[in-house]
């Protein structure tokens, strides 16, 4: 996930432009991107999508959703109540970045700011940084994927041990007191159960959009000149190999049994 922050709208479009140049010179793939605008009163206004992108749209995707968590801090979000709080975390999750991550988006992006959003996949850092930073934008990028399995196994680690420190109470206590522990056990177990359920259904939508993306470049890689082709079959292959080493770690024995 790529942000670039600028100061204004005219800088903000040619930093659109340019990451659109390096994505034709095969130096980055870009997914999928929009241009927004911080406004006075701190929400977010999409201003761009460019349809030749094969994430046609922000609505529901990773883009769709850091936007829609970008409109103001965590503050604002826990006085609205936790039907709010609830969607600000799906949004969050669904971005696949984590909370340090917005803070120095949010931080950046201030009011009267714009910012070019992007999801891309790169294989060094220097050819967008060079070109931002030649623009004078602010350029801050995050590894989607890997944070929210990282995010995911933590969280299970945690509700195992959890369970498992309760089981070892259980043993020593009397029955009444079994009974009581045995309550705390299956409400963490269904809290566990249901957090498992959201990551398998977002990992299905990754897979579509995934798929997505392979398709697209698969596209690209026919019309592009051999250097390039090289450069995005290079990238197809990276990105085949991502539900591939998301198995191999799910096959892999849970250090606590609960």
């Amino acid at each position: 996930m790529l942000v670039v922050v600028f100061d204004d709208e005219t800088k903000a479009y040619e930093g659109s432009r340019a990451l659109a140049q390096l994505d034709d010179e095969g130096s980055i793939s870009i997914h999928g991107e929009v241009v927004v605008k911080k406004n006075p009163d701190a929400t977010v206004t999409a201003k761009a999508f460019d349809d030749d992108f094969p994430i046609r749209t922000a609505t529901g995707t990773a883009i769709g959703a850091l936007i829609g968590i970008l409109g103001g801090p965590i503050g604002v979000v826990v006085g609205t109540g936790t039907g709010a709080l609830a969607g600000y975390f799906a949004d969050l999750a669904r971005s696949g970045v984590n909370a340090d991550y917005l803070d120095d988006v949010s931080a950046k992006l201030t009011p009267g700011k714009w910012a070019v959003v992007s999801d891309i996949s790169e294989e060094w850092e220097t050819p967008v940084d060079t070109k931002m930073q030649e623009l004078g934008g602010t350029v801050l990028r995050q590894t989607r994927w890997s944070v929210v399995e990282e995010q995911d196994a933590r969280d299970e680690a945690e509700f195992n041990a959890e369970i498992a420190s309760l089981k070892e109470e259980q043993a020593k206590a009397n029955q009444e007191n079994k009974a009581k522990i045995q309550k705390k056990i299956d409400a963490l177990n269904s809290k566990r159960d249901a957090k498992k359920r959201k990551a398998r259904e977002r990992s299905e939508h990754e897979k579509l959009e995934l798929q997505a993306k392979v398709h697209a470049l698969e596209e690209k890689a026919k019309k592009s000149r051999s250097e390039i082709k090289a450069k995005i079959d290079a990238r197809i292959a990276s990105l085949r190999k991502k539900p591939k080493e998301t198995a191999k770690q799910e096959e892999q024995p849970k250090q606590v049994k609960a």
